[in-house]
């Protein structure tokens, strides 16, 4: 019986396997969804991969709480054991994998892609991949990717009080999301992420759009800002309300000095994000920036990964942006001249 959105469902699976994961036949493919995500997402992919002639598992399991390490008491033995014995693992789960013990072992193992796409349903994973010009978009990050790499300081700021700035290393990875092919961590496409220098991060980091830590700090679209007072990277102080006094109790129960470092920033780019409560896609949202505290991945630190218990990520809203001395973000829109050709080109003014 057809359903809402199969046939696009069905390109967007094609479009992320055959295109951009580029499965190859007799490979090992795992996808993991847990018991609040959309499993008609999870079934089409694994079909897919089938379909492709890969040898394809799907693994639904129940939901844990938390993020990263905070979710190991609570996932199945078996899950633990194959999480890193697979050429492919499309990770679905709404309470994130990511930054998990094994996570870190299937994305630093030589052999596994892992490809994050927490809790995207179906409109999310048909909008975000299924309906983008990947062609276009390609050539918008790798623009963006490039004109940061030479970038050697950065200025953010936006409305809501954000104002911070950082000097880039340039030996540490920036990590633009449109291959899925080779080993390592992966992310939906629309967002480019790297890690500064940390003890350059100085200023206030204020977010307007979402929130998120898992579990208890699973906050959503935010109803009032949090605001970091950040200084060599490290969180000093909350700014705000009551749901800063949220953030604030959170960090200090897990009684960890990692949770306030700064893990990673980065641009949200995604021509058709939606701001729903969604991480995965809030944090794609055009003209946005991200931050990332705690656990940090060797996608973003070029080496081993800094241990952290969990991972807390929150989305400033239409930011100014500036490399060095020029300004290519104003207030949520691309003004250099390349950047904002090829956003006509993606239907972004």
């Amino acid at each position: 019986m057809a359903q809402f959105l199969d046939m696009e469902l069905t390109k967007t699976a094609y479009k992320l396997m055959h295109d951009m994961v580029k499965v190859k036949k007799g490979e090992s493919v795992l996808v993991t969804i847990d018991s609040i995500g959309d499993f008609r997402v999870a079934e089409e992919i694994t079909k897919m991969a089938d379909a492709l002639g890969a040898k394809a598992m799907l693994a639904w399991h129940s939901t844990p709480k938390g993020y990263g390490s905070l979710t190991m008491d609570y996932l199945p033995d078996p899950l633990k054991a194959c999480a890193d014995q697979t050429d492919v693992w499309i990770e679905l789960n709404d309470q994130w994998l990511l930054y998990s013990p094994i996570w870190d072992k299937a994305v630093t193992n030589g052999r596994t892609r892992q490809v994050m796409l927490g809790g995207l349903g179906i409109e999310r994973i048909v909008r975000n991949i299924g309906l983008v010009d990947m062609e276009i978009q390609k050539e918008f990050q790798t623009k963006l990717t490039d004109l940061t790499k030479a970038a050697k300081k950065v200025r953010i700021t936006n409305k809501a009080g954000t104002d911070v700035t950082f000097e880039n290393d340039p030996n540490r990875p920036i990590n633009n999301e449109i291959d899925y092919s080779v080993p390592g961590a992966h992310f939906l496409i629309g967002q480019i992420g790297w890690a500064p220098k940390e003890d350059t991060i100085n200023g206030r980091i204020t977010f307007d759009g979402a929130y998120s830590g898992g579990g208890d700090l699973e906050l959503g679209v935010l109803s009032e800002t949090i605001t970091y007072i950040v200084e060599k990277g490290r969180i000093v102080e909350f700014v705000g309300g009551k749901l800063a006094k949220q953030a604030e109790e959170y960090f200090k129960s897990l009684n960890d000095p990692n949770m306030y470092l700064a893990a990673h920033v980065c641009y949200g780019c995604s021509p058709n994000a939606k701001l729903e409560g969604c991480t995965t896609e809030d944090e794609r949202i055009w003209g946005s920036t991200e931050w990332g505290f705690g656990h940090q991945g060797p996608n973003y630190s070029g080496s081993e990964p800094r241990v952290a218990k969990s991972h807390v990520d929150g989305i400033c809203i239409e930011c100014s942006v500036w490399l060095d001395d020029e300004q290519i973000m104003d207030n949520g829109k691309f003004i250099h001249p390349e950047l904002k050709a090829l956003a006509k080109k993606l239907g972004k003014e």
